[in-house]
């Protein structure tokens, strides 16, 4: 398996727009999620969710989802709810203008139905004796199993609205192309 994040080189992120311009900078955004500390990676997510998901979406959007799975799987990630909650509002998000760009996105979110289930079912951490309930001190069990217990949370919300979502239902989305008999 490759590096986390390892196939952002092969993304033409200069030729994709967010809503502030050029998405050349998603890259590094979606590195400070994954390696930042607390209040940097605060700040990417942040960044990221008014770049690419809130409310409309862009051409940048369906590009960087899988990268967004990526990093909700990976238990390395500071805020790995977050990122969940991300995906969620995407996939509740679109574009009228460009209703490519929505369907790519909400395809992009539904192909990761499978590792929201497996989230959303990840077993609890055992208790620790004595061990501090401190959320924001990142290495203590206490912390660990309040993060974990987050992240099935939204794992299992997102997973929810992934089953609920209907394209043909979903104003968004444009109606799919007809099948060819």
């Amino acid at each position: 398996m490759g590096t986390v994040l390892g196939a952002m080189r092969n993304v033409r992120w200069h030729e994709l727009q967010h809503a502030y311009g050029s998405a050349s900078q998603v890259p590094g955004v979606l590195s400070r999620i994954a390696w930042g500390d607390a209040p940097t990676s605060d700040e990417a997510l942040s960044d990221l969710e008014r770049w690419i998901g809130t409310p409309p979406v862009f051409d940048s959007t369906a590009a960087t989802v899988p990268f967004l799975w990526e990093l909700a799987a990976t238990d390395t990630v500071r805020d790995r709810a977050g990122v969940l909650d991300l995906l969620a509002t995407i996939l509740a998000a679109g574009n009228a203008e460009h209703p490519a760009w929505t369907r790519a996105a909400h395809d992009a979110v539904a192909a990761g139905r499978a590792t929201a289930a497996r989230l959303a079912a990840a077993p609890e951490a055992p208790d620790v004796p004595g061990a501090p309930e401190a959320p924001g001190a990142p290495d203590t069990p206490g912390a660990q199993a309040v993060r974990a217990a987050a992240v099935r949370t939204a794992a299992a919300r997102l997973l929810a609205a992934i089953d609920r979502h209907q394209y043909l239902a979903c104003p968004a989305c444009p109606a799919p192309p007809p099948r060819e008999t």
